[in-house]
This record gives C-alpha cells, structure tokens and sequence, in this order.
C-alpha cells in the first residue's frame, strides 16, 4: 500500500522505521558469538540470520530465505495457521525468517518457512531443508542439534522419526495457548531436556471453547476461519503439561490446574528437574514449582500473593545459582516495585525494578527506572548487599541482554538507537541499516496534577508561541504499556502529526505501568472513570501552563485499549472531547479474553457493575461529536465484532458516525495499512476540528 503523504510513504517503505535494524538476537552461553535477524537494508521487509563472532568481529549471512525458498511470497496468507496466529500473539510482521532457536553454543539454527523446517550450521552457513509430516510450527532443536521437535496439526514430532512423539488423544500438543501467549508472556509448547532424551510438552483441550469466526467479505466464496477463544468469564483451556521421553516413556507433571489453571513459564534447570510458574485465574497467587521428570510431582519453591494482582516482572520468579529465590516484591507503601531474595526485598532506592535481565560478572543485570519515568536504565545489582551500578548513560530508554562476560547494551534516545557489544574490556557496535529517523524530536515532559501524571506535548516544528492550535490526544491509557517515553520511533509519527498544525498531547494514566505500584492498580475492578478523569485533568492542568493549546477543538485517536479510549472519550465526556478516531477498540471487556480481562476486571459473575460501566455499546444515543471507527476484519485479538456492536448500537439509536472496515487486515497493521489510516484519521480530524480535509 502506498501513501501521498512524503513520511507516511517513508514509514511505510521502512516497516515504521525498523527494516534493516538488528533484532532477536541470541548471545552464545560463552559469550563469544551472536545470531540475529536483521533484513539487508531500510526498505528491506525480509529479515535473514546472521552470525557475529566476537573474536574476530566478522559478521556472516548464514541463511537467506530468498535463496532457501526463492517462490515463497512471505504473505501472511501463505503461512500455517499456527503460525500465523502465534506472529500475532508476539506481533511479528516480518516476511523473512519470523523468529528462529538455535542451541546453547549457537553453532545450529533452525527455523520455519510458509511450514518447511531448515536446519543451519551457523559454522559453514550451510542449511538443509528437514523432513516434516507436514507444514510445521516453532521448529527446536535438541541440544546437541542433532535433531529438531516440532508442531504439525496439532502434534509434536521429531525431524529424525517418522512417527509423532505425542500420543494420538484428540488433544493439541506443543503449542502455547492464546491466554498463555498474548497475555502471560509465554509463546512457546514444548522442551528439549539438556540430554535431549526427553521433550516437555504443554497439551490442550479447547474443546470447552467457544469459537471465534472470521469471514473475508471481499472473498464470499471462501469459507470462514474459526478459532478457539477463552472469553472473559468462560473456560479456560484445560492444561496439562508431560515429560514425553523419546524411548516412549510418558509422565504427567501433577498441581492443582483447577486453582492453578495458567502455566507462565516452564524450562528444565537439570535432566533430573523442571521448574514451572504457575498462576491462579485472577492472578492474585504467582507460584514457582519444582517438577520431577520422573515421577512428575511438584513442590512449591516460592509463592507470590497480591491483594489486587501479582503485576509480571520477567525473570521472575526464578532460582539463584546459590538456591536462593528470586521474586517480585513491593515497598510495603506501594511506592516502588522491586525484588526479595527468599522473601526479604533489597533496598534499591528510587528504584522501579522492570525486568530481570539475568547475571553478568557475579551480579543480578536488571533493567528499572529512577526518577523520571519516561527513562529506562541498566544495572548491575549486587543480591547480598543491594548495592547498584549504573551501565547506561543519559536520557533514554536503556535495555540489555547477557551471556558469559558478554553484555548487548540498546540504547534508545532522541538522537536515535544504538546497540554497543562490550566484552573483554572492549566495546564495538552491531550494525544497524534502518533508516534514519526524519525528525529529532524532544517533547516537552512534564508530571502534572496531585497525582504526578506523566505528560508531554509536541509542537509543530517552527511553532510560534501565542498561535493557538487544536488538540490532539495520542493516547493508549491502558494496563501494560508506557506511551510517554524516551524512544525515538514512538515521537516519530506525533511529530508529523505536530506538523500538520496540531499540539499533541500524550498522558500515561493511573492504570498504565512503571510509575509506582498504587499507581498502576488505580484501575483495578473498573478501567473506564480513572482513565477518563485522569485524562482529563491532565489536559485541563497542562493547559495552564501552555497557552496555545485551544481546549475548544480537541481531537482523540487511539487504537486498541487507544481506541477504546477515544471512544469512551467522545461518548462520555464531549464537553471536552470534541471528534474521535477508535482504532479495534474493545468495545465490551465481556467479549474480551480472560486472562487480561479478569486480571484487572476479575470475574464478570463477580462484578458485573464495573464491566457494565466499562462497556461502551449503552452510551451509542449519547454520541454527539464526530466518531470514526477503524477495525481489521482479521483482527483476532480485538474480534472486530466490537467494532460492528458499537456500530450497529450507534445506527439503531440514528447517530451518525463513520466506519472504516480493513478487510484481511489484522490487530498489528502491516504493510503501510497503518500510514492509510493515519491519513484517514487526519481528513476526519481536520474536517471535524477545522471544518476542512486539508
């Protein structure tokens, strides 16, 4: 798809500015050598693996799908069901190599192409296409890459044998489930044993289910596609997790799945140990289990209550080389998140601990925040005395991977992103080939209101203070992710927006995360009144100390918990809020999953009030001010049902609104489908706000 607009054509050229920029990067235990994806340049969609040896810093192309599979489209389409699902739990678009495994020394790859399984010796770039049963899935190699397991029609195979590993029982083998990997962070169904003697394996029934459906209106001579999906307050699928050994010897892991239903991690610490994190259904109880293979009983190492939810901090829980346990904790007041070691929380001063990144030179690496939330840094963290040291420098959103005595330090700020290798004493870059970034933007941050609310505000470039301009609210406000931060490509497309005579605003409400504990569980039980009032409060404080913001003509745009915003937003509160752009907005948390929903919402048997006061199709004869709904029909984590619902409520009740359905096109927008909708957005906001499309 193409766009008249000079960057919107950029941004599409260049997959929003990432073509070209290294990702999945996999350190070698030792240290000593990295794969990688990255595509050949800018305007390249087709990522390939890559080799760096860090001894001799020679980057090498070890497999290229072009050359492997030279007719392959790399259209969506064209991709196994299965694995075109799991792109989007983990939202990857890309039309190469999507994601790859490779053993412990990186010595072999393996990865799928439109369902064929390629084996690379990443030593000679040699690759071999293996034997399959048919279109396969999260292809892993074994240990000693001697073989491979992977997923066809629901069974788990082995590439050196002709008959499947998991039994023929009507269940689905290997595969994570869509709770598991759009909401608990786990996207992958099965293990190799570091013997490689034995593979875990998740098996799921979803039978209980009920189906989603999806039917392409352009093409009606297709049937539809359906899936199964766990609706808020329905079943789950019913889990069960087995040690499959490959001389035939099975063993079920036992816990209570009733109380425990989501398995959030899983990995073999030895031949003769598992360890598991599992989760009750809202949440509120984390625990850390140790399996045995053999016997499959489990006992409990650690365990992690919270009143409200147990909010995921990666890599934890986990267990310290020592036998010490790692886990998530917060200040007694709520103020700050960070760990315990064997149920004692460090003392990390005006630190919000954000991920545990794992050890680097006898010390905990960890990602937190410290002061300004909008900046991210990396740290060593000693675990006996709580002892800090800073690795990064400057503004900026800081992230890290390690192995061996090797750190990858990203460095993400206004003047662009970096990725520094620093081993031996030494450091070097990895090669970057996106595009540059067009605009250097620095917006005006801000904490504003008694309650510290994250803001900022772009300006047009060359913008003549006393000028007044219409508002434009580019939000997201919902639980898990941070809009008002130091990452360059994110101000990219608020800058352009800037540019075409609007102030942008952007707030992180109460309910949004990495600002403190109280701050982020505002929300809990309903989502709508906090973001709403805090929204609101934010523009009305921010405007009192920026004069050219015209709080007469205010526009809001949004996709996803965005879009459901601007909804709300235009619905609820049009004395402030004057047009809306509600891009696959859940319309009815209802409809939506349950492993997000009853998170933050619990059961919708248990509080119907609040998921009643957060549906939105009620308020459709309030709507007075323009609304613009944008909804992929293939969106299959925002079913585009919520959209039509809005609509159809909209219509009965004769309020004129409008309508942009994406036939094909699903919750990530790929392909320059997003820069068409923004350009959308702007001829309705201009004509809403200005009284004219230009």
């Amino acid at each position: 798809m193409t766009s008249t607009d000079s960057f919107l054509a950029l941004s599409a050229r260049t997959g929003r500015f990432t073509y070209g920029a290294p990702r999945a990067v996999t350190i070698s235990a030792d240290g000593g050598r990295l794969l990688f994806l990255r595509s050949t340049g800018s305007e390249d969609p087709v990522e390939r693996l890559w080799l760096l040896d860090l001894d001799t810093r020679q980057e090498t192309l070890v497999a290229d799908p072009v050359v492997l599979a030279p007719q392959r489209s790399g259209d969506r389409a064209d991709l196994p069901a299965l694995e075109r699902r799991l792109r989007e739990r983990v939202r990857i678009s890309a039309r190469g190599i999507g994601s790859y495994a490779a053993t412990a020394d990186c010595s072999v790859a393996v990865f799928a192409l439109d369902g064929r399984v390629f084996r690379t010796d990443t030593t000679t770039g040699a690759s071999t296409e293996l034997p399959t049963a048919g279109p396969a899935f999260d292809p892993r190699p074994a240990p000693d890459g001697s073989r491979v397991a992977y997923v066809t029609d629901g069974a788990l195979y082995l590439t050196d044998r002709q008959e499947r590993l998991s039994p023929a029982d009507g269940g689905i083998w290997g595969v994570a489930e869509f709770a598991a990997a759009e909401e608990l962070g786990r996207a992958r169904g099965h293990w190799f044993s570091p013997d490689g003697g034995a593979v875990l394996a998740t098996r799921i029934d979803e039978s209980a289910l009920p189906l989603r459906h999806f039917a392409d209106p352009a093409h009606p001579e297709l049937a539809p596609e359906s899936f199964a999906y766990p609706q808020a307050g329905g079943p789950n699928v019913d889990l069960q997790l087995w040690v499959l050994g490959l001389d035939g010897t099975r063993r079920r892991l036992h816990w209570d799945t009733d109380t425990y239903p989501y398995l959030c991690a899983a990995g073999w610490e030895s031949d003769g140990e598992l360890l598991l994190t599992i989760a009750d259904r809202l949440q509120q109880t984390v625990l850390l289990l140790s399996a045995d293979p053999a016997t499959g009983r489990t006992r409990e190492l650690s365990r992690t209550v919270d009143e409200f939810w147990v909010d995921d901090l990666p890599g934890t829980p986990a267990r310290l080389a020592d036998g010490r346990l790692l886990t998530a904790a917060d200040t007694p007041d709520g103020s700050a998140r960070g760990v315990a070691l064997d149920g004692k929380i460090l003392e990390l001063e005006r630190l919000q601990v954000r991920r545990v990144v794992g050890r680097l030179r006898g010390r905990l690496l960890i990602e937190a925040g410290e002061g300004d939330p909008a900046d991210q840094h990396v740290y060593l963290l000693d675990p006996d005395s709580g002892a800090t040291e800073r690795l990064s420098e400057g503004p900026g959103l800081h992230s890290a991977l390690a192995a061996g005595e090797t750190l990858l330090l990203t460095s993400a700020s206004q003047d662009g992103i970096r990725r520094r290798i620093h081993r031996a004493g030494q450091e070097y870059s990895l090669t970057d080939h996106a595009a540059p970034l067009p605009f250097r933007v620095t917006p005006k941050l801000a904490r504003v209101t008694e309650l510290g609310l994250p803001t900022a505000l772009v300006y047009p470039r060359g913008h003549v203070a006393g000028r007044k301009l219409p508002v434009l609210l580019d939000v997201y406000g919902g639980p898990g992710f941070q809009a008002v931060a130091n990452e360059p490509r994110r101000w990219q497309l608020r800058q352009w927006w800037a540019d075409q005579g609007y102030a942008v605003v952007t707030t992180d409400n109460r309910g949004t995360p990495f600002v403190s504990p109280e701050f982020t569980r505002a929300i809990f039980r309903r989502f709508s009144q906090v973001a709403i009032d805090d929204q609101v409060a934010a523009l009305y404080a921010l405007a009192e100390t920026e004069p050219d913001l015209d709080l007469g003509r205010v526009g809001v745009r949004g996709w996803s918990y965005g879009g459901y915003f601007a909804a709300l937003a235009v619905l609820r509160r049009p004395d402030v809020f004057h047009a809306g752009c509600a891009g696959a907005a859940p319309t009815d948390f209802r409809l939506y999953d349950t492993a997000y929903t009853e998170r933050y919402l619990g059961l919708p048997q248990d509080n119907p009030e609040g998921y009643q006061a957060d549906c939105l199709i009620e308020d459709a004869p309030k709507l007075t001010r323009p609304l613009l709904i944008v909804h992929g029909l293939a969106d299959d984590n925002v079913h585009p049902s919520h959209s039509l619902l809005l609509s159809e409520a909209l219509t009965k009740a004769g309020r004129p609104h409008s309508m942009l359905p994406l036939p094909g096109v699903t919750h990530m927008t790929p392909d320059g489908v997003h820069e068409q909708v923004v350009e959308a957005e702007l001829a309705f906001l201009n004509q809403a706000l200005r009284g004219s499309s230009l």
